[in-house]
């Protein structure tokens, strides 16, 4: 079937109004010319489906009224933890144990209908449950990890510092022991719900041997964070404005030694950590690139100009068969690299070329969708540009594509060029 078949009428005005539903849609149309998703078996479509019932009945209907005021949806935490889906990949303690396609398959959806929601996840998920849950000992595992799974607690990932993004393997915040605690101090910059997180693991420097461990940082029984710790939104984004980042700062933050996590030694820990969640950034901007196309298939076909739809002019139809060919790129990297995932063959590089190239093609996608909606496609209802600003965060976390080739750089000559 080709990108130019007319897509069944009742479909557009879906699309139009952001529901992320193409299941009568042609396979082209649907950014699916080749019926991958068709290849999934009935689990993976039970919980693909299980999330965008959860997107569409508690994200879709206020994401653009919170998105515009910059504030956090509280209400989606209780439906979010009903779906099953928080701990992803983990098993035991509460999480689900997913397979790698379908942690990828949630974040597609999530990021589908709304970036913020789907990093509340991905944090909550993948950094903060799959640290603890890689790191941490039966005894950190048995008292932290119920309560994430459940969102009955939220947790925030500290890492990247004011002065140390992509080189965060330089962190200056120190840990020094003193006691049965360890003495914090420093900061961190753009920790996803910093300000709000009842467990956040701060990444520090121990003055002791040098090495970068994690420690988990508690708020009290009565919801306070310890003396010395500060966090304080970031305001004024362009992207990802539903949910928050915070700069922390931490001034002599006692942690008590129990709360280092066991196996951290290194920052090896943490760049594995990171290793394992970058996969799921590709999908998110698949999720991304995905709305924005089908936003602009239906909306080509529903305008009019010069008595024409827009989508019968030559321009139109080559922009959207290019968008439709990186979406379909995007889609068999995804699926490959989950597939290798799955079978413990996933390599860093092939985490880093997925990362690279789904979120330089995303951030096309929806760029070029936002350009064929034309003015319309400034507007919040339209969807386009919140997926839009949204991929340029994507395009930026969990490594920049200029980072992202260095390290296949490396692997294709064997020269490090990172100093």
């Amino acid at each position: 079937m080709s990108a130019s078949d007319t897509i069944p009428a009742h479909t557009p005005v879906a699309l139009r109004e952001g529901r992320p539903e193409a299941a009568s849609l042609p396979p082209a149309a649907a950014g699916d010319p080749y019926e991958l998703e068709g290849d999934l078996s009935d689990d993976d479509r039970a919980i693909a489906a299980r999330v965008r019932g959860f997107v569409e009945t508690e994200v879709l209907p206020c994401i653009n009224d919170h998105w515009e005021k910059a504030e956090f949806p509280e209400h989606v935490l209780a439906p979010l933890a009903r779906t099953g889906i928080v701990g992803t990949s983990a098993e035991g303690y509460g999480c689900p144990g997913l397979t790698r396609l379908q942690t990828g398959l949630v974040a597609y959806e999530l990021s589908r209908g709304d970036g913020s929601i789907n990093t509340l996840n991905a944090v909550q998920s993948g950094l903060v449950i799959g640290t603890i849950d890689r790191l941490g000992d039966e005894e950190q595992k048995e008292r932290w990890l119920p309560r994430l799974a459940t969102l009955d607690a939220l947790g925030a990932f500290g890492l990247t510092e004011p002065d140390h993004g992509s080189d965060s393997v330089k962190l200056e915040t120190r840990a020094r022991r003193d006691g049965d605690d360890y003495v914090l101090d420093g900061a961190k910059r753009w920790i996803g719900l910093g300000h709000l997180a009842d467990v956040v693991i701060i990444w520090a420097r121990d003055e002791a041997d040098g090495h970068v461990k994690a420690f988990v940082v508690e708020k009290d029984g009565e919801g306070n964070h310890p003396t010395g710790y500060t966090a304080e939104p970031i305001k004024h984004k362009i992207g990802k404005r539903a949910i928050d980042q915070a700069h922390i700062t931490l001034d002599a933050v006692r942690v008590p030694v129990a709360n280092r996590l066991a196996a951290s030694r290194s920052f090896r820990d943490a760049s594995q950590v990171l290793a394992s969640t970058r996969t799921t950034v590709a999908w998110e901007a698949l999720g991304h690139a995905a709305a924005a196309y089908e936003a602009a298939v239906a909306y080509t076909q529903e305008r009019h100009s010069f008595g024409r739809p827009v989508a019968s002019y030559q321009l139109v139809q080559n922009r959207l068969a290019t968008m439709l060919a990186d979406l379909t790129a995007m889609r068999l990297i995804c699926l490959r690299t989950a597939v290798l995932h799955d079978r413990g063959r996933l390599t860093g590089e092939q985490a880093s070329l997925a990362k690279m190239f789904c979120a330089d093609r995303g951030r096309a996608i929806c760029r070029d969708s936002r350009d064929l909606l034309g003015g319309n496609g400034l507007l919040l209802e339209r969807h386009v540009a919140r997926h839009l600003t949204d991929m340029e965060v994507v395009h930026t976390y969990e490594g920049t594509d200029f980072m992202q080739s260095l390290i296949l750089g490396r692997s294709i000559t064997g020269i490090p060029a990172f100093s």
